[in-house]
């Protein structure tokens, strides 16, 4: 092209190729971008990618990454939690004068742990058209090689830092009918699977780390058995999620000692009626037997 005038308003590079974007049309598009391999991006991205007026990003060091590695040229604005109550408004002032936006997060697909829920839910109260373009994710990527029932699961996010109260989370979560995902810190990761091996018990796990890019790895085996390694090996690094088996069909109660401590979690971080309703639906055993119970163990703590 030795004309200016031929060169694409909207130009972006895939395979080699030079390629002009689509006309888009105006609204807030949530689009899904990679986990880790570059070259896991959609066409359908690509194009939304470089005919938005803007991209949106949680981290715009990362997405810039990518934007240059395609030859997208749109201009980055920053949202993220630190400063989404002061970008917001602004944001929604241009989608309401018709401006064509493209949301994306650090990686894989917005809105999954991450601040991008609070713009789609104030651009659809502002009547703002909404569309999704979907592509990677890493909760999906990580079910896929598991090895884990995959029929139904419940993703978690990320669980609580201190071990009383993430034992308490736990519990809640343990009759979850399942695969229960969560994502997770390196550094706490051992801590964290001992916790769900104190609450959930011995069920199938997997801990898979750095998926799509090329130290990805997947560890399998129950939670104790993991449990044990991760306290034995040097830390993993990289980005980490933890998925569990659901609980076994008419599995057995779990012993009194192990109620007892699953009440005491509990109780550091909920009143002693919660306690009763949280541990009773996630064990099974009577609620009345579980608050009288409960009752006990708060007089011993009071006494201590």
């Amino acid at each position: 092209m030795d004309d200016a005038s031929e060169i694409p308003d909207h130009p972006y590079t895939a395979f080699g190729l030079r390629a002009e974007a689509r006309m888009l049309e105006p609204g807030l598009h949530v689009v899904a971008t990679p986990i880790g391999n570059l070259g896991d991006i959609s066409f359908r991205a690509l194009e939304t990618l470089a005919a938005a007026d803007v991209v949106v990003a949680e981290d715009t060091r990362v997405t810039k990454t990518l934007l240059a590695h395609y030859g997208v040229s749109t201009p980055l604005i920053a949202y993220h939690e630190h400063n989404a109550q002061v970008i917001r408004p602004h944001l929604l002032a241009r989608l309401a004068a018709g401006a064509k936006l493209a949301l994306v997060s650090d990686a894989g697909t917005p809105l999954v742990s991450d601040p991008g829920f609070k713009l789609v839910q104030e651009a659809l109260t502002q009547g703002v058209h909404v569309s999704a373009v979907p592509g990677p994710s890493a909760v999906l990527a990580a079910l896929v090689v598991a090895g884990l029932p995959t029929d139904r699961f419940f993703f978690e996010g990320f669980l609580p830092h201190k071990s009383i109260a993430r034992r308490a989370r736990l519990t809640t979560l343990a009759q979850v009918p399942g695969t229960l995902v969560f994502f997770e810190s390196p550094r706490r990761l051992a801590e964290t699977v001992s916790d769900c091996a104190a609450v959930l018990g011995p069920r199938p796990a997997a801990i898979a780390r750095e998926l799509t890019k090329m130290y990805e790895s997947v560890k399998r085996g129950s939670l104790d058995q993991l449990a044990q390694t991760l306290h034995e090996e040097e830390q993993l690094r990289g980005e980490i999620v933890l998925l569990i088996a659901p609980p076994q069909e008419g599995a057995a109660k779990i012993a009194e000692a192990d109620l007892d401590a699953q009440i005491d979690a509990t109780l550091a971080v909920h009143s002693p009626r919660d306690t009763a309703d949280i541990i009773s639906a996630a064990t099974g055993y009577a609620r009345r037997k579980v608050y009288a119970r409960v009752l006990q163990r708060q007089t011993l703590r009071n006494d201590d």
